[in-house]
């Protein structure tokens, strides 16, 4: 079975968890890559995994230190 290549929103969102809207606004900002293909929007995955792997790291802070 071959990697999937690309991923629609609809796929993006449920793989992410990330809402429609919030997607697009990614998009729109320039800090997630999209691409048409008529009027489908797909997102590569390679460009996803970077996305992802340049997300600030969360660090957990206790109160007031």
């Amino acid at each position: 079975m071959k990697p999937q290549l690309t991923m629609s929103i609809e796929e993006t969102r449920a793989a992410t968890g990330l809402g429609r809207t919030k997607l697009y606004q990614l998009i729109n900002a320039g800090e997630l890559k999209a691409r048409k293909i008529g009027k489908r929007t797909i997102i590569l995955q390679d460009d996803l995994n970077q996305f992802l792997s340049n997300l600030t790291l969360y660090k957990r802070t206790t109160g007031g230190q």
